[in-house]
């Protein structure tokens, strides 16, 4: 027989167990895939830490930049080509020149953090010629040439 509504309201609602949540599945990573990992991700740091410092250094003064920022507003409204050629700037690998000057120091984290990518693929290189991966060797080639390459300015397209 039914209890009273009375009675249910009175006593607890049965406890269900907590379900479980699924195992994670176990995946194995091939080394080189986790050499790749580590070199962006401790790279990726090392850029950003790059980065902070040289842009610490352009704000305090510690070195003398090529444009100093209190002239930086009249240049804001320029196109790109009108600003490199008003402020006299370097184009290309030009920066590598300017090291000297604390506006061009940040140039040193983008170029690394650009530069991973190769590296990365340089790295997994020798395990896919050691296991004849044919394919992913091939890849890997290709990007690193094709990298190197629009790196250099060589594969140069658009405006930039």
């Amino acid at each position: 027989m039914a209890k009273p509504q009375a009675e249910m309201l009175k006593s607890p609602a049965p406890q269900k167990a907590p379900a479980k949540a699924p195992a994670a599945p176990q995946v194995e990573v091939a080394p080189e895939q986790l050499a790749y990992a580590n070199v962006l991700l401790y790279g990726s740091w090392l850029g950003i830490a790059l980065l902070l410092l040289t842009n610490i250094i352009y704000l305090t003064g510690l070195v003398k930049p090529y444009i100093e920022p209190a002239m930086l507003p009249q240049y804001w409204g320029m196109k790109a080509s009108e600003f490199v050629q008003v402020a006299h700037m370097p184009t290309g690998w030009g920066w590598f020149n300017m090291l000297g000057y604390s506006d061009f120091l940040n140039f040193i984290g983008m170029a690394l953090l650009a530069a991973l990518t190769i590296v990365g693929y340089l790295i997994l290189l020798p395990a896919y010629l050691s296991k004849k991966d044919v394919p992913y060797t091939f890849i890997v080639l290709a990007e690193v040439v094709v990298l190197v390459l629009a790196a250099s300015g060589v594969l140069a397209v658009g405006g930039h």
